[in-house]
């Protein structure tokens, strides 16, 4: 299986992308926000299923193919090296309309949603958010030993660290913004600096994912 170090290497990696705030963290936010931890905390749960259904994708279609041929990893690699960098400027450039992304959050929750409904909207959310995909295409297989052999189940283990990470992190997320709902949203200093941290934290991160990876 998955070497001790390369598990937490990772783990390292695979925790700093998910506390910065993207797409599912900013969905979390805007439910919890409108409709306080239940909803934050359906969200989450939707959320990570979603999550996990790319990391079967990439365990037994995509990460095959990027397993066996060191050209289609290195293009993947860059490719989503650059797109991490290019939503980091873009959330560094869109920081002071975080405020405005978040009351569009909170009036269209404001009519109410059941509890099944909020879990497939944050799947929906989940299973399309661009970070992730770019991370689970172009890092996870960087992680998995292929002397060990069983690749698949490699990257479903790694993909499951990476899924509890984001679970615990998301739910802290939607914990926090439900007990400071008012805090949080009352200034638009604080929304700007989350998202200023965000997109400089996304620029680093597409820039380690460019200068690392195999050496064959």
């Amino acid at each position: 299986m998955v070497p001790t170090d390369r598990l937490l290497a990772f783990a390292a990696m695979s925790f700093l992308l998910i506390v910065v705030p993207g797409p599912s963290v900013l969905f979390v936010i805007g439910r919890a926000l409108a409709q306080g931890r239940r909803a934050a905390l359906t969200t989450v749960a939707g959320n990570t299923v979603g999550a996990y259904v790319l990391v079967l994708a990439v365990a037994f279609g995509v990460g095959s193919i990027v397993e066996r041929s060191v050209l289609v990893f290195t293009t993947l690699k860059l490719a989503g090296a650059a797109y991490l960098v290019y939503l980091g400027v873009k959330a560094w450039r869109g920081r002071g309309s975080l405020r405005a992304a978040f009351a569009e959050d909170v009036t269209a929750a404001a009519a109410g949603h059941g509890g099944l409904r909020t879990f497939w909207e944050g799947f929906a959310v989940g299973v399309t958010n661009p970070k992730t995909i770019v991370f689970f295409a172009a890092v996870l297989p960087q992680f998995v030993d292929r002397g060990e052999g069983h690749v698949a189940a490699q990257m479903l283990l790694l993909g499951l660290v990476f899924n509890v990470i984001a679970l615990v992190s998301d739910a802290v997320w939607g914990l926090v913004a439900a007990t400071a709902r008012g805090w949080f949203a009352r200034s638009p200093r604080r929304l700007s600096l989350v998202g200023g941290v965000g997109g400089l934290t996304m620029i680093g991160l597409g820039v380690t994912v460019a200068v690392t990876g195999r050496k064959d």
